[in-house]
């Protein structure tokens, strides 16, 4: 299965249970020890930033359009 796929369906669910697997997935990414320390502090710090201001994101087309402004395609 893609990720966008499971993105499209992802976006389907209920509030509640898209927030319970991302609680589930940040877990597993944490305990992965994939991530440094200094990496996953950063990643808290990005997310507790986020929660606070909901409000101040770039969606990823406009992230894509700046860039392409910038560098072209």
């Amino acid at each position: 299965m893609s990720s966008d796929l499971i993105l499209k369906e992802t976006r389907a669910l209920p509030l509640a249970d898209r927030i319970q697997l991302c609680r589930s997935l940040w877990g597993e990414i944490l305990e992965s020890k994939e991530l440094t320390p200094g990496e996953a502090e950063l990643i808290e710090s990005r997310m507790q930033d986020h929660l606070a201001n909901p409000e101040a994101v770039v969606s990823l087309e406009e992230v894509r359009a700046r860039l392409d402004a910038k560098y072209g395609r």
